[in-house]
């Protein structure tokens, strides 16, 4: 039994948190782009954090459920609906037989999650359910999902959270992702050729705001920026680059790498986003602008075991309320 897909979005595929071990064989990692999100959407349905999930962009596909599921959705708010009517983002939902999930509007971010309990019964390819959209590998047939494409559920929700006489229903907790102060502010560390910026180019990148432009994808944001002067023009040797790395074109533009990066790079990196602003970071689309701020690596370090604590807490809480409400 499965979740069938009724009519395709524009851009919906299988992931999971990466797949790690390859890069020196050019193969790199793809992934979820918020991780963060992704670990929280499986984390409601008691599943493990790294399961595979469904990351969409709007407009999304259009699901029918082909059984009872127990399923999350979190990170972006695409207005979702089953049967027609709205049902909230980071809430448990138990659909029935023939549902379907559908979503209307986006109304903040740029990525949305759906987890269903058990994960779906897929075969990794390199160790990772993550569809590797260039090789054609991994994920569901190595690529986006098109209508009347059906994923399989590895397991059936436990029979005491199907309602058999009713139709959906969301379960009545939800789960608190917040785990710093809301800021529009993106932190970053200095890369390894900061110091060839001029010192106009250092203080244009703090003080300015950033537009995400439309050629931007899973690859890299780039940005509309004012050109930013180098004081060297000699080449960079092909080096290491990450989800956040921040790079330097030759006109003086800039592209901040993503979930689907290239494994090296030949452009100055002249900083890298934090690793705990990476879900604020894949949350942004094009138009959107960004607001880089310079920071150290012992704040960088601080706000990651933050993050990570919070999402132990709510794991924690997670399992307990489930536990409890299979109980009543």
């Amino acid at each position: 039994m499965s979740l069938k897909v009724i009519k395709s979005g524009i851009l919906d595929t299988i992931q999971d948190l990466g797949r790690w071990g390859h890069q020196h064989l050019g193969i790199n990692p793809t992934g979820a782009m918020d991780t963060y999100s992704m670990r929280v959407t499986n984390m409601m349905v008691g599943n493990e954090p790294g399961e595979a999930v469904i990351e969409m962009h709007f407009p999304s596909s259009v699901f029918m459920f082909t059984r009872p599921a127990l399923i999350a959705l979190g990170g972006a708010d695409f207005s979702p609906s089953i049967n027609g009517d709205a049902v909230p983002n980071l809430h448990c939902i138990m659909v029935n037989k023939n549902d379907v999930l559908q979503f209307h509007q986006p109304l903040t971010g740029a990525r949305t999650y759906l987890a269903a309990k058990g994960g779906f019964a897929l075969n990794k390819w390199m160790d990772s359910y993550s569809t590797h959209l260039k090789a054609g590998a991994g994920g569901y047939k190595g690529r986006n999902l098109l209508k009347d494409d059906e994923v399989l559920l590895r397991a059936s929700p436990p029979a005491s959270l199907i309602f058999k006489d009713e139709g959906f229903t969301v379960l009545p907790w939800q789960a608190d992702i917040r785990w710093e102060k809301n800021s529009p502010e993106v932190f970053a560390l200095p890369g390894n050729e900061w110091e060839r910026l001029t010192a106009e180019a250092k203080e244009n990148f703090l003080m300015t705001s950033f537009v995400i432009t439309r050629q931007s994808d899973r690859m890299g944001f780039r940005l509309n920026n004012i050109p930013l002067p180098s004081m060297s023009n000699e080449e960079v040797v092909s080096s290491a680059v990450s989800f956040g790395t921040v790079q330097l074109l030759p006109d003086g533009r800039l592209i901040v790498l993503m979930a689907d990066h290239q494994t090296t790079g030949g452009y100055p990196r002249i900083a890298h986003v934090i690793t705990a602003h990476h879900s604020k970071l894949a949350q942004m689309k094009a138009g959107d602008k960004i607001q880089f701020r310079l920071t150290d690596l012992q704040t960088a370090e601080e706000l990651l075991i933050k993050q990570e604590q919070h999402l132990q807490q709510l794991q924690n809480a997670c399992i307990f309320r489930l536990e409890e409400f299979q109980k009543k």
